[in-house]
């Protein structure tokens, strides 16, 4: 059993039967196709707004394309020091945009602190060619550390990102967990709150490879396409993918299953914490869990063959363990995380 990612449990059924349904007889390619057409008309509604779509097959694409298309001479973006855009894309937003920098954050609870944003700007006065350029800045939501900025928390990085005349990007690999949570529309926490672009996956959730770089304003799509293009990521067959976004934006089912994940991270939460054995992190707001464990309880997870993710940080705001001996672990629940999962843990945490 494994609590080690969200990546592990396969898709679900619905998005299988879309594979299947659109698997049958002959079709434009290169998004010329009409599960590709009717995909976008389901993202326009989905976030009440014509919107310009391109599909891509990973999130480390979707993220480097979003912020690529941004660019421009001396270009420095921000995000969280822990973002993945910083420590887990292996340099691809900068190969996309060679000369792009990134500049760092921290902030508690794994948000960008906004009071430290703007101070940072003004390292970087208009018109200064020494110091660079701020192009974008980006926002992870769910973020690293599994907590949720809310459409008020958006808005405010918004606000002071526009006053330099930047764009503002959000990695929404866990989007729908965030909008789970946080009981809002998938609109209230982008464009109505500022955002420009966003990174939208539904892999995690439950599709089989269907991540939509989604811009907010439809006259970017006659520029990104040629980035589309170049970046090797006009999938030949596209019609695959756009199958399972039209699936899972349907009915919100992907809404529906990152709830259930949520549901079964906050069970892990309340296992975790009665155990006496963890301490948490922060309180969940999605289906990802932090907590430190002790030497003991990680040793009886093992011996069970429960998997979990271990995590390091570079914030220097997370609260520290109580033990130095304690080291964090990450548990993510899934839409195939089940109330037998949960006890299982539970069963291993009291041996």
């Amino acid at each position: 059993m494994t609590f080690a990612s969200d990546n592990w449990a396969g898709a679900c059924d619905k998005v299988m039967e879309a594979l299947a349904a659109v698997n049958t007889g002959l079709a434009p390619s290169y998004g010329a196709d009409p599960a590709t057409a009717q995909a976008r008309e389901a993202l326009s509604a989905y976030f009440e707004k014509e919107v310009a779509a391109f599909f891509v097959s990973t999130g480390s694409a979707a993220n480097a394309l979003a912020v690529a298309s941004y660019s421009r001479p001396g270009g420095v973006v921000f995000c969280h020091v822990d973002a993945h855009l910083s420590r887990d894309e292996a340099g691809a937003p900068a190969l996309a945009a060679p000369g792009l920098a990134l500049d760092l954050l921290d902030g508690p609870r794994g948000m960008i602190d906004p009071d430290a944003f703007r101070r940072r700007l003004s390292a970087y006065p208009e018109g200064v060619v020494h110091h660079g350029q701020p192009a974008l800045v980006s926002l992870t939501n769910v973020n690293e550390i599994g907590q949720c900025y809310g459409p008020r928390e958006v808005s405010e990085i918004a606000m002071i990102a526009k006053e330099r005349g930047m764009a503002v990007h959000m990695d929404g690999a866990r989007f729908s967990n965030a909008i789970a949570h946080l009981g809002v529309t998938p609109a209230e926490l982008t464009w109505r709150a500022g955002v420009d672009v966003l990174s939208l996956g539904l892999t995690k959730a439950g599709a089989w490879c269907a991540e939509v770089v989604v811009f907010f304003d439809p006259a970017m799509r006659r520029d990104v396409s040629y980035r589309h293009k170049q970046y090797a990521q006009l999938l030949s067959k596209n019609r695959f993918v756009a199958a399972q976004v039209s699936a899972m934006l349907k009915d919100k089912l992907a809404i529906n299953l990152a709830r259930h994940a949520n549901r079964m991270a906050s069970a892990v939460a309340e296992v975790l914490s009665a155990s006496g054995k963890a301490q948490l992190v922060y309180s969940p707001q999605s289906n990802e869990v932090f907590a430190y464990l002790s030497p003991a309880a990680l040793d009886a997870l093992v011996e069970v063959g429960i998997k979990t993710g271990g995590w390091m940080s570079d914030s220097k705001t997370l609260p520290g363990p109580r033990s130095p001996d304690w080291t964090m672990q990450r548990f993510v629940a899934s839409f195939r995380t089940t109330d037998t999962d949960v006890a299982l843990l539970k069963d291993a945490l009291a041996a």
